[in-house]
């Protein structure tokens, strides 16, 4: 039986063993399916792998400094903005990826401290930034692709709006809007299927740390429904990026 004092997961030499065998049998079955992104999995377990470590040596500085708590918040939000930014595009424009993830984190985070639920405490602060800034980052990327391509594909429609009279912005975002859109998919299946399909790690968490299944429940349901509204915010807000070419992608071939 688990207890709130033992781990989950044993660390020692049997979970690296674990993990290198989960790795690379991840990466086999990418090569054997002919996926494309066997190395890249490979380099993801890896950068992983070092980025934790390196936190977890931090960490314990960010928690106890006010300074550090909003230094290391920054740094999440830069890697975030670059990552998301280079997912979409290859070119300059891929600087905007921050709009989506700051409009959709930063008001959020002020609101539920101005109203005392998120305490200014790096306890608190990172772990909740954190999962709103990586849910803003999937749906800013997987909008932000999904509305480039369905333009670039759909190129002609977008042409025929223009031609009965419709601005650009609004012909791009009619062809745009309903591709996009299917970016919060994930978010919803995940929040409908949530105690029965799925124990997210919010409520797991919690749970090892002693706290009683109805407040885990409590703080799973705030994160999921936060998440709902800072994911549909990311991707309303990338959508009208791309429609006003803000971002954009450069032609084929170039």
């Amino acid at each position: 039986m688990i207890t709130s004092a033992s781990p989950l997961l044993p660390v020692n030499p049997l979970l690296g063993v674990a993990l290198a065998v989960l790795l690379l049998a991840g990466a086999a079955m990418a090569a054997l399916a002919r996926l494309g992104h066997t190395r890249a999995i490979v380099t993801a377990g890896l950068r992983a792998t070092v980025q934790l470590a390196a936190v977890a040596f931090v960490i314990g500085w960010a928690l106890s400094s006010r300074p550090l708590l909003f230094a290391f918040l920054a740094v999440m939000f830069a890697v975030a903005t670059r990552t998301a930014g280079r997912r979409i595009t290859s070119n300059r424009t891929w600087w905007w990826a921050a709009v989506p993830i700051g409009a959709a984190v930063f008001p959020v985070v002020l609101l539920l401290v101005a109203i005392g639920l998120l305490p200014v405490k790096g306890i608190a602060l990172i772990p909740i930034t954190g999962i709103f800034i990586g849910g803003a980052l999937t749906a800013t990327v997987l909008a932000g692709r999904r509305a480039l391509e369905e333009l670039e594909t759909r190129h002609g429609e977008v042409e025929a709006a223009l031609a009965i009279g419709l601005l650009d912005r609004e012909a791009r975002l009619e062809i745009a809007r309903p591709s996009a859109a299917g970016a919060l998919i994930p978010a919803l299946d995940q929040t409908r299927t949530v105690g029965l399909v799925t124990l997210p790690g919010a409520f797991i968490g919690m749970l090892l740390g002693g706290a009683s299944p109805l407040m885990a429940g409590a703080v799973q349901l705030f994160v999921l429904v936060a998440l709902l509204a800072v994911e549909a915010a990311a991707i309303a807000v990338v959508l009208e990026l791309v429609a006003r070419n803000k971002i954009s992608r450069p032609p084929r071939g170039t």
